[in-house]
């Protein structure tokens, strides 16, 4: 499943290689409530289409309405971006539905190669986290190794936007349990793979969202190195496909790796894997 930074980046540069204008807004600040935090990516086209969001969708239609009245100068006022604050007032907190006290502070862009959206996207695409620093006086945009939880930083002459990968979620097993597993970790947000080489398993099993592998689940372990924002969870109770995947998981970075089992065969499956790590 694409994440929505992902899906705005790539639908972003799709008007764009189009030939249509694309205006990029970013969440840069907020102060009180707010339905979208800081870092939230929207895009707007210049015929008024949309992808993601920054608020609830009041803030969006008043976007919209500028851009299709003005064009895109119209939103960003000038070729190099802009910063547009809303809910400063009561009145204006209500006429764009903010919740009680809320204030958000926007940063729109004109998309042009100065954006290296390209870049980012296959940053994105890659699992690698970005700092994106876009100069507000020239529209220039520096990319550096960045981490994903970084806080969205705002001043007078830069803001300072971080991106990366989704959390993911691999499921050894195409069963019952791991269907309803999957459907809450979709909800979560979770980009979700599901390995089983069983035929018999995988061929009445879909979920909207979700990859199926057939491959042998040490292989997509080793395939798919899982990284500090992957979890791994065996399902299958089967030892063969379960254990090996276990171990070389143990051995990465992920940050959540279970298996269901009896005490009894938690203890064996524990036992084995520490004989297993001993002799690497």
């Amino acid at each position: 499943m694409e994440d929505l930074d992902t899906l705005v980046l790539r639908t972003a540069l799709g008007w764009q290689a189009a030939g249509l204008p694309v205006v990029l807004v970013t969440v840069a600040r907020t102060w009180g409530s707010s339905p979208r935090p800081p870092g939230s990516l929207m895009a707007i086209n210049g015929r008024g289409e949309t992808v993601g969001s920054v608020s609830g969708g009041c803030i969006e239609d008043d976007l919209i309405h500028r851009i299709r009245e003005g064009g895109v100068q119209a939103a960003c006022a000038t070729e190099t971006p802009a910063v547009l604050r809303y809910g400063i007032s009561a009145d204006e907190a209500h006429r764009f539905s903010l919740p009680c006290g809320g204030t958000v502070e926007l940063v729109l862009e004109t998309v042009s190669a100065h954006s290296r959206l390209d870049e980012l996207l296959l940053a994105c695409q890659q699992r690698r986290s970005t700092e994106r620093v876009l100069d507000l006086r020239t529209g220039r945009v520096a990319l550096h190794e960045g981490r994903r939880d970084g806080v969205p930083r705002l001043d007078d002459t830069h803001l300072t936007t971080y991106l990366g990968p989704q959390a993911r979620i691999i499921v050894i097993g195409a069963g019952d349990l791991s269907r309803f597993l999957c459907q809450m970790a979709l909800s979560l947000g979770f980009e979700v793979i599901v390995c089983d080489p069983r035929e018999e398993h995988r061929a009445g099993w879909s979920l909207d969202g979700v990859v199926v592998s057939r491959e042998m689940p040490d292989d997509l372990i080793m395939r798919l190195p899982p990284d500090a924002l992957t979890a791994v969870v065996a399902l299958t109770h089967d030892p063969k496909l379960d254990d090996l995947a276990l171990i070389d998981a143990l051995q990465s970075d992920a940050f959540y790796v279970g298996a269901i089992g009896s005490r009894r065969n938690t203890a064996q499956r524990r036992g084995a894997a520490a004989r297993a790590l001993r002799s690497l």
